[in-house]
């Protein structure tokens, strides 16, 4: 397959929208133990909100969709940079390592949240039985390996990642139609990032994967490596929509734009979701399917407009260089790998101080972020382990400040 002319300029912009992606995912983390139900957290606090509801679903349903677009957008870059097999050998460091490293090293510190926090609900908390309780839990493998953690999102990225490379390989086999076809799928990503009827054609596709998930939502799947196929399908589609909108980089700025009328549709289906979504779970209303309908193409609309927003604010207030955002790009993939046994360990400290919830979440997610950078700085950064988060090493910068990052 030919090379295609691309621009290879990286846009910090795109690096921040990343982050902030993974960072929401922190405080996405945060907000779960002040949900006013139970929902199977490690702990549930006592202050809670419905607010918080609102929050968790609005979060939900793009912070992950923004990484795999963005994430398919800079493989293609990557893939055109270093060719295939330097690709594959970048994919297996940074993604590969990274999740089945930081399987065996977070899952038993998770557990022992989840022990921990059960036994502060009831009254009852012994740190040290939770924590032994935790890593004797390794002694069950092969049982559940590599499966409930927050890790999942890194093999469902080798997965599409591996899947795009196979594609790519069998059309290539394909000469004769590897010109017409991709001539084909150029005109159509121009036509989706500048049509104002586009953002329908995406929500009915990405609404029928909503349909089959288990849930009014994307579901979460770490609890087997068996491949949810519609979750697959969502974060695909996101991914190689990225990977596709590379290939004619400036159309990014034309998906990103923003007008009034994809802000009013995006606030229309927040309000249309919000509405509709306590009723997810009265299987028996006479009307549940139709809700549903409206439901999961509301949804899919604003999960759309959300990526494209989101990225088009940042492309608005980020688009210059800065070394602080640079840092907090670099450190963003760090901070949610470890991110989720601190804001466990966190959550059971704060459950019974009597502060306000919004006080709370703000505490431990700052608290989460400053603990995580403090590490990142002092032992990743300028290490082997930070070459393979980073691509390279590089010299601390709050400890030991230099000019260059």
């Amino acid at each position: 397959m030919n090379k295609p002319i691309l621009n290879n300029q990286r846009l910090d912009y795109l690096d921040a929208a990343r982050a902030f992606a993974l960072i929401l995912g922190i405080v996405f983390h945060t907000s779960l133990s002040f949900m006013p139900m139970f929902i199977g957290w490690a702990v549930m606090d006592v202050s809670t909100s419905s607010v918080v509801v609102l929050f968790v679903m609005i979060a939900h349903s793009f912070r992950m969709e923004l990484f795999f677009l963005i994430a398919g957008f800079f493989s293609h870059m990557s893939f055109h940079n270093q060719g295939g097999r330097n690709f594959m050998r970048s994919r297996f460091l940074r993604i590969l390592v990274p999740f089945v490293v930081g399987w065996f090293l977070l899952r038993p510190l998770l557990i022992s949240g989840w022990i921990i926090g059960g036994e502060s609900m009831r009254g009852d908390v012994n740190i040290m039985t939770g924590l032994q309780a935790g890593f004797a839990s390794l002694a069950n493998l092969p049982t559940d390996l590599l499966v409930g953690t927050h890790l999942w999102f890194l093999y469902y990225l080798l997965l599409i990642s591996a899947t795009v490379i196979l594609l790519r390989f069998l059309l290539g086999v394909y000469q004769p139609i590897q010109q017409p076809l991709m001539k084909l799928v150029d005109t159509l990503m121009r036509w989706m990032c500048n049509s104002q009827l586009a953002i329908f054609a995406l929500a009915i596709p990405t609404a029928i994967c909503l349909w089959f998930m288990n849930y009014w939502s994307v579901d979460t799947p770490d609890k087997t490596l068996v491949p949810n196929v519609p979750v697959l399908l969502v974060y695909g589609a996101f991914f190689i929509f990225g990977w596709l909108l590379h290939r004619q980089a400036e159309l990014i700025e034309h998906f990103s734009h923003f007008t009034w009328n994809k802000f009013l549709l995006c606030v229309s289906g927040i309000i249309i979701t919000s509405l509709i979504y306590d009723l997810s779970a009265k299987l028996t209303h006479p009307h549940y399917q139709f809700l549903k309908v409206c439901f999961v193409f509301s949804h899919a609309i604003m999960m759309w407009l959300l990526v494209a927003l989101t990225i088009g604010l940042f492309r608005r207030f980020f688009a210059r260089p800065s070394k602080t955002i640079r840092y907090l790009a670099d450190s963003s993939y760090w901070l949610y790998l470890v991110h989720l046994p601190i804001v466990i360990y966190l959550q059971i400290a704060f459950a019974e101080l009597p502060w306000h919830w919004s006080i709370k979440i703000a505490s431990i997610s700052l608290l989460t972020i400053v603990i995580s950078l403090v590490i990142y700085d002092l032992l990743i950064r300028s290490t082997i382990v930070g070459a393979i988060l980073n691509g390279n090493s590089k010299p601390r910068f709050l400890f030991y400040r230099r000019e260059a990052i």
